[in-house]
This record gives structure tokens, C-alpha cells and sequence, in this order.
């Protein structure tokens, strides 16, 4: 959109076919007059008072101005700038317009697709992750797997090694199940060895690892433990794990 306005009476001289659509007349209807035989008074005001400021400036000046037209809310940006040779009486304003709300919703639907395809690249990072852990755990109890487990092992003993740490292993095996729970079936022995998983990453620390290597024997890794602690942790919770109740079917 782009005007060309009288310096000094603030009526326009030339304006394109974009600027007289955009106001809603001929543009030969909109020649010699002011903002303020165009359009309503607070509008127009706020114009002349942007041009009077670009004419004080002498340089070139940007403006944003956000108002309503025509029942609609518009969001522009204008530039001003004299034109003409300095000093002269004829001096013209030239003013080019710009939607910014146009822009503003382009920026903020690329915003908004930009934000979308970040929480889409988390959510595919989450499920590799979880994905990656799956593969890690046994499905029954959640505890490591065997293979897994042996990777954490043999990187505790290589950090023992190079730093001089103890850290201590403990394996743990299921006695025999008495007649009544055999009695029951596989789901209620497995019931008993879910809840041991339970039990078990439960009570071990962040640091340390827990596994099942096979059907009914576990194995726990305290990292920097030495025997004296890691036989008082794991009786108390051998005595722990006595002592819980597995509730099977009521």
C-alpha cells in the first residue's frame, strides 16, 4: 500500500489501486483529500500525528499502528519519508504500508509448527528411550536382564579396577514353593516372582543394579559397597522379603 500526501496539508496527491481498495474508494475519489475527510476522527488523528512526527524527523520513520477500520482490527507497519528537494514548499510525504498481521500470523503458525514438530521429535526420543528400556528389562519383574546386567557388571569391575573400588555382588534364589502355591499354577508363581522384582528395585539405590538371570535367581550389584555393608543390606532384606504377603486372586 503505498500514499503520497501534501507535507504541509496533509492531503494525498497519489495513491496505487492497493491503497484505494484497501480504503474502499476510487482512488481518483480519495485525491486532494485528508485523513481527515476519509477516514473516522481518532483514525485519522492518530495518522496525521505519525506524519507530523515523519516530517519533524526529516529521515525516514517506521511506525506500527494498531487500530479498527471498517469494523475489523488491522496491525500495519509505515514507513514515511520526505521526498523532494530539501527546503522546498512542495514538499511531499510518502508513506508505505504494511499487514503485519498477516506476517504476525504467518510467525505464528510457523511458531506453532515448529513447537508441534519439537514436542513430535520428544515424544519419538521417549519411545526409542522406552523402547531401548524394554529391551533392557525383564517383562515380569522389571529387573534387568541377564545381558544387561553382565554390561553393568563389567563396567563396575573395570571402575573397581582402575579406582581401587570395592563394590559388592549378591545373587538371591527363591526357595522351593510349598505344595499350596504350586498347587495354584504358572500365574501364581509368577505373581510371587513379580513381587520379588517389586521388593528388590525398591530397595536398591540408583547407583546400584538389580537383574533376573533366570527363571527364580536374581542378582544385585551394590557399586561401592564392601562385604561387611552389603551383608547387612541384603539380610535385612532377605528378611524383608520373607515377611511380605503376595496376594494372588483374593
Amino acid at each position: 500500500l503505498l500514499a503520497l500526501k501534501n507535507a504541509a496539508a496533509g492531503a494525498y496527491e497519489h495513491l496505487n489501486e492497493a491503497m484505494a481498495q484497501w480504503i474502499g474508494r476510487l482512488r481518483e475519489d480519495n485525491i486532494e483529500k485528508t485523513d481527515a475527510q476519509i477516514f473516522e476522527p481518532d483514525f485519522a488523528k492518530l495518522l496525521r500525528s505519525a506524519d507530523v512526527a515523519a516530517i519533524a524527523h526529516g529521515a525516514p520513520l517506521n511506525a506500527e499502528h494498531k487500530f479498527e477500520y471498517r469494523g475489523e482490527r488491522h496491525e500495519f507497519g509505515a514507513t514515511r519519508m520526505l521526498v523532494g528537494e530539501d527546503g522546498s514548499p512542495q514538499r511531499d510525504l510518502c508513506v508505505i504500508w504494511h499487514n503485519l498481521s498477516t506476517e504476525r500470523q504467518k510467525e505464528a503458525q510457523l511458531k506453532a509448527a515448529l513447537q508441534q514438530l519439537e514436542q513430535q521429535q520428544r515424544s519419538l526420543e521417549q519411545m526409542r528411550l522406552d523402547a531401548q528400556d524394554r529391551q533392557m528389562r525383564d517383562v515380569i519383574t522389571g529387573m534387568h536382564t541377564r545381558a544387561h546386567f553382565d554390561e553393568q557388571l563389567a563396567r563396575e569391575a573395570d571402575l573397581s579396577t582402575r579406582e581401587q573400588r570395592q563394590f559388592a555382588l549378591v545373587t538371591i534364589e527363591l526357595d522351593p514353593l510349598r505344595p499350596e502355591v504350586l498347587a495354584l499354577g504358572a500365574a501364581a508363581r509368577q505373581r510371587v516372582v513379580e513381587q520379588l522384582g517389586r521388593v528388590l528395585r525398591s530397595n536398591t539405590r540408583a547407583m546400584d543394579a538389580s537383574g533376573r538371570l533366570t527363571g527364580e535367581r536374581f542378582a544385585i550389584l551394590l557399586s561401592g559397597v564392601g562385604l561387611a555393608t552389603a551383608h547387612t543390606r541384603m539380610e535385612g532384606l532377605r528378611r524383608q522379603c520373607a515377611t511380605h504377603i503376595v496376594a494372588h486372586e483374593g
